[in-house]
């Protein structure tokens, strides 16, 4: 189960934080080649983040995976997720960092069991 969770300082109203979130859910599908049906995808807004010692809009992405994350792909990745929230929330690249985790089956839980 692919999963997206983004911390970013812009404060969004409720319809703009949906369409973010779905809109990296569908970026992590597309871009890991799983199905969006088991991508989760959370974004939480107006949190401090202070890059260089200021205070400035920016953003940190965790995209964790069981498989199917590398280099091409977390270069792609990296690509379409900043151009989301520069687009969406007005972040720019720069302030965006984002940590890539390949995770073996048997450390995700779900539905009263693991994946490995």
């Amino acid at each position: 189960m692919p999963l997206i969770k983004v911390q970013m300082s812009v404060k969004c109203d409720t319809e703009k934080k949906n369409e973010i979130c779905m809109a990296l859910s569908k970026i992590c599908a597309e871009g890991i080649g799983k199905p969006e049906s088991y991508v989760a995808s959370i974004l939480e807004d107006d949190a401090t983040i202070c890059f260089g010692g200021n205070l400035t809009p920016g953003a940190f992405v965790v995209v964790k995976s069981i498989g199917g994350l590398n280099a091409s792909v977390n270069t792609k990745l990296s690509e379409t997720i900043c151009r989301c929230l520069t687009e969406k929330a007005g972040i720019p690249g720069d302030k965006i960092y984002i940590n890539f985790i390949d995770v073996p089956g048997f450390s995700w839980g779900w539905n009263s069991s693991i994946f490995g």
